[in-house]
């Protein structure tokens, strides 16, 4: 009869933490949590009070001081436990909705584990994955489940999952609906992965058909082929493919306001929300804004007219008057532009022209970067880094950290329709926050960098504003520098995996 005792004794360990510690688990106790802070951000304001937390991880309230005092001096906080976070900003951690986590088949180049701890941080308390760059990529129901059964154990914040849509798998994209998929991302051009082909007009009209009526969204890449493509050259004569500028050339704005505007002609032909990811040419924004005003007045009433936009760091953050040559860690696409692209971006951002802003993390090994700008592989990895680089620009620039708050929680959640569970402080909602230090700075260096591979175009940068804590439904995963216990994220999918 010795099993009932090694059960008392299995729960005594985990009640203490001991077991929790040696196995990765944080058994954290289930009760009401009270986050304090001089300043409590939300998109709108920033006041001194708090956040109380339910013992499920709800928030069940957000509290200005005075309302806050009042219950502190009741006998309902008896058993509240206290954190408070003192001059550190209290904000909704941040929703990173373009991440390639390339888990599986492409693991090398990053995984669930490596991403979602570089995420948490950072301050990110929920990704969604990008349904291209592993192997098989989220094309079908099936493969959905693959993905999902890979990341069930591994996820230390919360991750939600994008469809793709392809040559042939209209039939596939209601199922991958019902089982919770945020929406689906399509291609106009080569996507650089055999896998993943780009969609024709032809292609396009039939995912429309499947795709109606589902109140999903459909994201595309957009960028087209304008003219022939240029052919490989080779020899003297030939652009220097060690110099940026080479790169630059072969992918001008034309090819994202081009991708604009046929996106703009085909939207009477679905009433799916679309967005355009990555936004790098500003005068991309312009053409989306005259679609959205024409499709309202066609009677549309849903968010932003269904038509939407993001941007990404590297945009808001480099320019190509600063990429030197052979440095293809700076290689993206669409490309990054010069600075005056970069200064009408901002622009956007302080007139709210522009939806979110996310990372597009797109890491890969360092053997397919090289010096070479036309063959290297585009993409830059910073899901760690997207509140403190958004935020050493915002401030330079004169914004407040309520524009942090709406650009990469908020708006983020809306568009994959979360803003119901995340992004912001609002009572309902999961306790996803953190503490950040707006005043804080540090130097982006390859011991710091969680995610897997460390190659980054910002290495040795001064970056302005520290993740100091992060919580996931109330549940602490980072703090001062160190992941907290075992993995605590949920996948965000319709079905039990």
């Amino acid at each position: 009869m010795l099993f009932p005792v090694y059960c008392i004794l299995l729960h005594s360990l985990l009640l203490s933490g001991v077991l929790g510690h040696i196995l990765g688990i944080s058994p954290e106790p289930f009760e009401k949590k009270l986050f304090i802070s001089n300043t409590v951000v939300t998109e709108t304001e920033q006041f001194p009070g708090g956040v109380l937390v339910d013992e499920n991880g709800t928030i069940e309230a957000v509290l200005k001081k005075e309302n806050m005092d009042l219950l502190l001096r009741s006998d309902k906080s008896n058993n509240w436990k206290i954190i408070d976070g003192g001059d550190w900003a209290l904000m909704a951690g941040g929703v990173d909705t373009h991440v390639h986590v390339n888990e599986p088949g492409r693991t090398s180049w990053e995984g669930y584990v490596t991403a979602t701890r570089a995420a948490a941080t950072g301050g990110v308390t929920t990704i969604i994955d990008m349904p291209l760059n592993s192997i098989p990529p989220t094309t079908t129901l099936e493969n959905l489940k693959i993905k999902a059964n890979m990341a069930k154990e591994e996820v230390f914040v919360d991750v939600g999952f994008w469809g793709g849509v392809v040559p042939g798998n209209e039939e596939e994209l209601q199922d991958m609906v019902d089982a919770g998929v945020v929406g689906f991302k399509c291609f106009l051009i080569n996507s650089g992965v055999s896998e993943f082909p780009y969609v024709t007009p032809e292609d396009l009209e039939k995912a429309f058909a499947y795709l109606n009526g589902t109140g999903t969204v459909l994201a595309f890449h957009a960028e087209v082929q304008v003219g022939e493509e240029t052919p490989e050259c080779e020899g003297p004569e030939c652009p220097n493919p060690v110099l940026y500028d080479t790169y630059l050339a072969s992918r001008p704005d034309i090819m994202e306001i081009e991708a604009a505007s046929f996106i703009a002609s085909n939207l009477h032909k679905t009433d799916v929300h679309v967005h355009v990811v990555h936004v790098s040419s500003a005068g991309v924004v312009p053409v989306l804004e005259a679609a959205r005003d024409q499709r309202i007045k066609s009677g549309y009433n849903g968010w932003r007219g269904g038509v939407t936009a993001e941007t990404c760091n590297h945009y808001l953050t480099l320019s190509s008057e600063q990429i030197p040559p052979g440095h293809t860690e700076f290689k993206c696409a669409p490309p990054i532009r010069n600075n005056t692209n970069k200064a009408k971006l901002w622009e956007y951002i302080r007139d709210h022209r522009l939806d979110l802003v996310a990372s597009d993390h797109s890491p890969s090994v360092a053997d397919l970067k090289g010096a070479n700008f036309l063959k290297s592989w585009g993409g830059i990895a910073s899901v760690q880094f997207d509140l403190s680089l958004f935020w050493t620009q915002a401030k330079a620039r004169g914004h407040s950290l309520n524009t942090l708050s709406h650009y990469l929680s908020a708006g983020p959640a809306r568009l994959c329709g979360l803003q119901d569970k995340k992004g912001s402080l609002r009572s309902g909602l999961d306790a996803d926050i953190i503490f950040f230090d707006p005043n804080a700075s540090f130097i982006v260096a390859p011991e710091l960098i969680r995610y897997k591979n460390k190659i980054s175009p910002y290495m040795n940068s001064i970056l302005t504003g520290k993740v100091m804590q992060t919580y996931v439904r109330g549940q602490l995963v980072y703090s001062d520098g160190e992941i907290i216990g075992g993995p605590k994220g949920q996948l965000l999918v319709n079905y039990d995996y």
